[in-house]
């Protein structure tokens, strides 16, 4: 069976930083080796730290790569917004809302989580693999 990675916004960002840690899990992706997910809130803030940072052109271009990618965009919802707003009662002050549903999501979907948050990784245990961002 394929592994199932879903992809945190800081994740995300640092693959375009082209950190070799993070790659090896896109070129699995990328080469169909495994599956590679994003929530649709996760793609916004990475759409908004990017333009924040590098300015909108450059928001604009990754954006558009990454949907014409191989990776599977989600839109939350169902079960997973119950069990979000769940996870976030319990770690109100370390988790983001959207940080919540990639958990909820992940857990519902059996996917591992590649994050750069040490609060994700925290929460999903095992099923999170944390990148340090140097």
């Amino acid at each position: 069976m394929k592994s199932r990675y879903i992809i945190d916004a800081g994740a995300l960002a640092l693959y375009f930083a082209g950190d070799k840690e993070i790659k090896k899990y896109f070129d699995e992706i990328f080469e169909g080796r495994a599956e590679g997910y994003i929530l649709e809130i996760n793609l916004a803030e990475f759409y908004y730290k990017t333009a924040e940072i590098i300015g909108l052109e450059t928001a604009e271009l990754r954006y558009k790569i990454i949907r014409n990618s191989i990776l599977k965009q989600i839109s939350s919802g169902g079960e997973a917004t119950r069990e979000a707003a769940i996870i976030k009662l319990r770690h109100k002050n370390t988790l983001s809302l959207a940080d919540s549903f990639l958990i909820a999501e992940a857990r519902g979907r059996g996917m591992t989580i590649l994050t750069t948050d040490p609060s994700v990784k925290e929460v999903a245990g095992r099923k999170a693999i944390y990148f340090k961002i140097k």
